[in-house]
């Protein structure tokens, strides 16, 4: 058993331009040396897995092992590029949330042979696509079974004003209290009827982002959401979601 990877090169109709998304495909062939991998014959259990604000859809496979992580899993990658969206529909700029939470998941599915089933479906990211994987898990409750955010950018309906970046993603002023506002999906999840995500969160105590874990983390504790926290040493680096990771793939509810 070995694993594919591919990069895939499409017209994305929401956005009205060219982008990109990496997919680690297990897939059955011939042993590769050092590679222990697992492979079905599909539909996969899928991990969508999200970049950072100054990164691309390359970057967790230039940066970390992930390939070598998941290849005993049995469990697809899929990688989007978002640019510096924050995963949204932005004020001045594409529509990167219905692009992600919609067309993704489709062209992957109409792409590879991935499963559709919930407790199949899984997202995590690091910093900005912290984020985004909270974003997407809380405000997609019934399609994705769990997510990680690592460092994760969890705290920022306030922030519009202090960022000219941000302003062009999400406007002046702060969203607290829409759909942009991870603590109020936090508070919609809790009190609705539907299916609930577990949630798994981390973050170096020496980040820039520690403070606003801590917000979320206090915030998530007091709805019945089931949050896994980790935290310890470690700052906004490489190093630290290299290892990171690895937990996470580790908590993953993958059926068996």
């Amino acid at each position: 058993m070995a694993i594919a990877l591919i990069e895939c090169h499409f017209f994305s109709e929401v956005l009205q331009l060219n982008t990109s998304m990496m997919v680690i495909l297990p897939q059955p062939t011939s042993a590769q040396i050092g590679l222990s991998s697992v492979a079905g014959r599909g539909p996969h259990p899928t991990l969508y897995l999200l970049h950072g604000r100054s990164d691309d859809d390359t970057i967790w496979l230039r940066r970390t092992s992930i390939e070598r992580y998941v290849a005993p899993l049995g469990l697809a990658v899929v990688m989007p590029q978002v640019h510096l969206s924050f995963y949204t529909d932005m004020v001045q700029g594409g529509k990167y949330w219905t692009y992600i939470s919609q067309e993704v998941p489709a062209l992957a599915r109409s792409f590879f042979p991935l499963s559709d089933i919930r407790e199949d479906n899984f997202v995590a990211g690091l910093s900005m696509g912290g984020y985004g994987a909270f974003k997407l898990a809380l405000s997609q409750p019934d399609q994705y079974v769990a997510a990680a955010s690592l460092s994760g950018s969890l705290n920022i309906a306030k922030a519009p004003a202090q960022s000219d970046d941000l302003r062009r993603v999400f406007g002046d002023g702060d969203f607290s209290g829409t759909p942009n506002d991870l603590l109020w999906l936090l508070s919609q999840v809790d009190q609705s009827a539907g299916p609930v995500p577990r949630l798994y969160q981390c973050c170096g105590t020496e980040d820039f982002l520690y403070a606003d874990n801590v917000v979320f983390r206090a915030r998530a504790e007091q709805t019945r959401i089931p949050l896994t926290y980790d935290e310890g040493a470690g700052t906004h680096e490489w190093g630290y979601w290299d290892r990171k990771i690895q937990d996470v793939l580790a908590w993953l509810p993958l059926r068996r």
